[in-house]
């Protein structure tokens, strides 16, 4: 490896660890909807959904608009990336299992089976078997450990 690639690998790893470090407090809305459940009587009960969490989601307590996770969802599957240089590097944190929730409970938790065939190889990839990953009014979150410091990443869905 030569000492450019290594030099950037350094820069993008330090920025990821100021971004978790930098982390906030992430605003919530739940949403809900309401229709009703009985029409004679007039009484209205929230019709609550099962979550999709299938699409694109990006990190929300970050506090730099250039360094952050971003997560791919599909086809059982969950896909986390560093993000730096406002979207033009992409490093592999995290490649897994991803099972939908089969009911509208929440808080909602999965455990990831991360896919060795591509973290094993990625340098700034979690090397943990598994990985806990929890839904609640529309933020997925988890824990992610780096260089002996742990912070909760909170994933929004990306509306870009």
């Amino acid at each position: 490896m030569n000492a450019t690639r290594v030099q950037g690998l350094t820069t993008l790893a330090a920025i990821a660890l100021l971004s978790m470090g930098l982390a906030g407090c992430a605003s919530t809305d739940n949403e809900s909807s309401t229709t009703a459940s009985d029409s004679v009587a007039g009484e209205q009960d929230a019709a609550v959904e099962v979550p999709d969490l299938v699409g694109e989601w990006v990190q929300s307590n970050s506090h730099s608009p250039d360094s952050f996770q971003a997560a791919t969802i599909a086809d059982g599957t969950i896909t986390v990336n560093w993000v730096a240089d406002g979207g033009d590097t992409r490093s592999l944190y995290w490649a897994g299992t991803f099972e939908a929730p089969t009911d509208a409970d929440e808080p909602y938790s999965w455990d990831s089976a991360n896919d060795t065939a591509q973290t094993d190889n990625a340098l700034l990839a979690s090397g943990d078997p598994t990985k806990t990953f929890t839904y609640e009014g529309g933020v997925i979150s988890y824990e992610v450990t780096a260089l002996g410091t742990t912070t909760t990443v909170k994933l929004e869905r990306d509306t870009k």
